[in-house]
C-alpha cells in the first residue's frame, strides 16, 4: 500500500433509516506499524464546519475509530465484544456501547476492506444495529 490513500467510510443504522446511507469519502495517509494499518484522514463536520483529525487502526480482530477536534471519540471494535466510550460533542456528552457481532478485514496489495455489524446504546439504551463498510485504497498515480 502507497502512503498516499483514498478511503471512504460507509454507516447505515437500521432502525432509522434502512434506505440512507451516511458516506465519508477523503484523502488521507497510510502507515503500517507493529502489525496493524493506521489511516490518518481529516473529516469536516457540517454542522459546526469544523475539521476533525481521525485515525482509523486496523488490525486483524480490531478496528478503533479515533476522531478528535469538534467532536472527541475513540470507538473500539472486536467481533463478539462489547466496548463503552464516552462521544464528546459541542453540544454535551453521550456514553455510547457498542456490540459488535461481525467483524471482517480483506487485505490485497493496495487495497483495504472493512465490514463492522454492531449495536448500538447510548446512555444505556440501544439505539440501533449498525453497519460500517471501509474501504482504502492507494491514490492512483496519474501520468501525462
Amino acid at each position: 500500500m502507497k502512503k498516499d490513500v483514498l478511503m471512504s467510510i460507509s454507516g447505515l443504522q437500521y432502525e432509522i433509516d434502512k434506505e440512507e446511507t451516511v458516506e465519508v469519502v477523503s484523502s488521507g495517509e497510510y502507515f503500517y506499524k507493529n502489525g496493524k494499518h493506521y489511516i490518518l484522514y481529516q473529516e469536516i463536520s457540517e454542522d459546526v464546519e469544523d475539521i476533525s483529525n481521525c485515525t482509523l487502526k486496523i488490525s486483524e480482530k480490531q478496528v478503533d475509530i479515533i476522531k478528535k477536534g469538534a467532536s472527541n471519540v475513540h470507538m473500539s471494535f472486536s467481533e463478539n465484544e462489547n466496548s463503552m466510550t464516552i462521544y464528546q460533542t459541542p453540544f454535551g456528552e453521550l456514553q455510547v456501547g457498542i456490540h459488535t457481532t461481525y467483524l471482517s478485514v480483506a487485505q490485497e496489495e493496495d487495497k483495504i476492506s472493512v465490514n463492522i455489524k454492531y449495536a448500538l446504546d447510548v446512555n444505556y439504551a440501544h439505539v440501533s444495529d449498525c453497519e460500517i463498510i471501509i474501504k482504502i485504497s492507494s491514490k492512483k498515480q496519474v501520468s501525462y
